[in-house]
């Protein structure tokens, strides 16, 4: 399905397919040959998501771009780009020829390498920096530029960590206190609720 949202309307190669019950919202750019399976969800938000040549996106992945911090954060995907099933992409930039498997997740502002993996259930955090050709082990979580990879069972330091790398900020340009937590995620969902508010304008295209 291809909706029109805030005046864009998503543009499709004729050399790519898009299974009938995916969904493209906004202004969504696919390229040749991409594919784009079932269940999947391109949604630009007031931003764009930019498809390269012959990219797969698998079933049920979610790519979104968003327009509510300082900068935009579309989500750009490079050429042979492969999103597996479940994966996630949030107004970040991948590289070429980079491997995203099952359940990854990559999040604002995060850049991946040409040629790197995240592997299953991986996440790279917001405003990190993966090399050219870096594997990130499953269930791990990759943070910082430089970036650094740390266990899923490092609650402590996991949690230090995306501390420092301003998460709220990043996706949502929440910036109260660490601490304070009640009032971040109040915000973040004030955000995120009128961001989605701009939908009831939307018309299916296609």
């Amino acid at each position: 399905m291809l909706i029109r949202h805030r005046d864009a309307e998503p543009t499709v190669d004729p050399t790519a397919w898009v299974a009938p019950n995916a969904t493209l919202v906004g202004d969504v750019r696919l390229g040749p040959r991409a594919r784009v399976l079932y269940g999947a969800v391109l949604d630009a938000e007031g931003a764009s998501v930019t498809i390269g040549e012959s990219v797969v996106v698998s079933e049920h992945a979610v790519l979104r771009a968003t327009a509510v911090t300082d900068e935009d954060r579309p989500v750009v995907l490079g050429d042979h780009v492969f999103v597996g099933p479940h994966a996630t992409v949030l107004g970040a930039t991948v590289g070429r020829c980079v491997y995203l498997a099952a359940q990854a997740t990559v999040l604002q502002a995060a850049r991946i390498g040409d040629g790197a993996c995240v592997a299953v259930g991986a996440l790279v955090h917001a405003r990190s920096v993966v090399p050219a050709e870096f594997f990130v082990p499953p269930h791990t979580t990759a943070l910082g530029d430089p970036v650094r990879v740390l266990p899923a069972d490092g609650a402590g330091e996991l949690a230090d960590a995306i501390r420092e790398v301003g998460f709220a900020d990043a996706a949502f340009g929440v910036r109260d206190r660490w601490e304070d937590k009640l009032t971040r995620y109040r915000r973040v969902a004030e955000v995120r609720s009128a961001e989605y508010a701009a939908h009831e304008g939307d018309t299916v295209v296609g």
